[in-house]
């Protein structure tokens, strides 16, 4: 079983552990129809994408 030599200092821990940050959504746009932000190529909530409908939007009750 492979054990450690040395303790792994906190700037070293610290190095490995730099890319397991969370990031922010960057990937968010306005829509043209209605305004609203909503992620990018994904359709919107009254069911277009790029300029045409493509589902029928869902009514809440």
């Amino acid at each position: 079983m492979a054990v450690p030599k040395r303790k792994t200092s906190p700037s070293r821990r610290g190095m490995r552990q730099s890319h397991l940050a969370l990031k922010t959504n960057e990937a968010i746009a306005e829509d043209k129809t209605t305004g609203e932000l909503k992620r990018s190529h994904h359709v919107s909530a009254d069911g277009m994408y790029k300029g045409r409908k493509v589902t029928t939007a869902k009514v809440k009750r």
